[in-house]
């Protein structure tokens, strides 16, 4: 009975018939609304915080809130996984230096670029030259960049998974260059003029709708920023604690 409680919930919560941040209704209501035993709807509602598809809060203001899963959510459970197999930074890198480049590609052959692309890549390139002076902006306006290029590929499975890997990336990446010991060695101002420079061209390859361009402008781009981040955080390894689930 629980499991069938949590599989109607569950499909309240998939289709948006519950939102996000929504309160199911009480565990009162629910036992008079499909007719079973509290501890069924109680095992229910454990059932789907396991999923990560609420969050029980306790006290006055108490009650089980809606989650929708999204790509940070996946991500951490992917990192977990890629914890637990050792797997490095350098592994996921090497997966988004394969796929980013194709989202990049995707991008430039969309007919609709000029308004479902072209504006968030270069609202993002705005905030990196407003703020380029200010060293701890840097990284995370970068990595917006290179999000929007995947989220406006246009392909919801490749968003998702591609974008969970992004996630991964980026709190890695953030995590290298806000150590304290690297506080004295910042990223060169040449390397983030060169990475600036690059991202004006993807750009300008996407808009002209040229998607061989844009995937060659893509790989070399990943290259580079790989051996930068790669050549610092050497020792790092996949944290998934880096990652807010």
């Amino acid at each position: 009975m629980a499991e069938l409680v949590a599989s109607r919930l569950r499909d309240d919560i998939l289709t948006g018939r519950l939102k996000e941040g929504d309160v199911l209704p009480s565990q009162e209501c629910l036992f008079a609304e499909f007719g079973v035993s509290p501890p069924a709807v109680r095992e229910a509602i454990h059932i789907l915080e396991a999923d990560g598809l609420i969050s029980v809060r306790r006290g006055n203001v108490g009650g089980a809130v809606v989650h929708l899963p999204s790509a940070e959510r996946t991500a951490h459970m992917i990192s977990m996984v890629l914890q637990t197999r050792a797997a490095t930074p350098g592994d996921v890198s090497e997966a988004l230096l394969q796929l980013e480049p194709i989202c990049a590609g995707m991008c430039a052959a969309r007919e609709d670029r000029m308004t479902e692309v072209v504006p968030y890549l270069r609202a993002a390139i705005d905030a990196q030259v407003e703020q380029f002076d200010t060293s701890s902006q840097y990284v995370p306006n970068a990595r917006k960049f290179h999000e929007a290029i995947v989220s406006r590929c246009g392909n919801e499975p490749m968003i998702l998974l591609i974008g969970s890997l992004e996630v991964i990336w980026s709190a890695h990446e953030s995590s290298v260059w806000s150590d304290d010991h690297h506080a004295g060695d910042p990223m060169e101002p040449q390397t983030m003029r060169a990475a600036l420079r690059d991202h004006h061209k993807m750009l300008d390859a996407i808009a002209e709708g040229n998607a061989a361009r844009a995937v060659r402008l893509a790989a070399g781009h990943l290259a580079a920023a790989r051996r930068n981040t790669l050549a610092v955080g050497k020792t790092k390894t996949i944290e998934a604690k880096l990652i807010s689930s």
